[in-house]
């Protein structure tokens, strides 16, 4: 369900113009629109003092989702370096986060971390070009949102699961 090349260019001039919180903000509204389109229920918790940006419930799991962007490529590397860093506040854990999406925006694509991966990483570099990209397992795997907490990482406890439903 992505986008033209024609679409995507077209959006990239305006986007690489926006305010870094403007870019972060679009990318939850990517985020949330894609998870929709594939099913997920999703949810934006009031205010932004929470560690997530997002829950996304599936069946009668839920998770805690922060989402992450990056527009530019690392020119030397042909890589993206996605921070996932909380600012200057450290980085993320198991306990505040269970996945970390990741967009790159000139190829429209998502990276689905668990938050095992990414804990006590300053970011992580993707190749969405590459086949060979060690963290290639990552890329649009949605999926892993559907499977029971410990498929998705070995560890994960669901942020909001075990309520009873009505």
């Amino acid at each position: 369900m992505g986008f033209s090349n024609e679409t995507i260019e077209s959006e990239l001039q305006h986007v690489t113009k926006l305010h870094k919180k403007n870019l972060g903000e679009l990318a939850e509204l990517a985020f949330m629109r894609k998870a929709a389109s594939m099913g997920y229920a999703v949810a934006k918790p009031w205010g932004d003092s929470d560690r997530y940006d997002v829950i996304v419930r599936f069946e009668k799991m839920f998770w805690r989702v922060q989402v992450k962007s990056v527009i530019t490529a690392r020119v030397s590397r042909h890589s993206y370096r996605v921070k996932t860093t909380r600012g200057g506040n450290g980085t993320y854990s198991t306990e505040e986060i269970d996945f970390l999406a990741a967009y790159v925006f000139p190829n429209d694509c998502w990276y689905i971390f668990p938050a095992a991966v990414v804990q006590g990483r300053d970011s992580v570099c993707v190749r969405p070009e590459s086949k060979k990209c060690r963290l290639l397992q990552y890329r649009e795997a949605w999926d892993l949102m559907k499977a029971p907490s410990d498929a998705s990482s070995g560890a994960l406890e669901p942020a909001l699961a075990g309520a009873p439903e009505p």
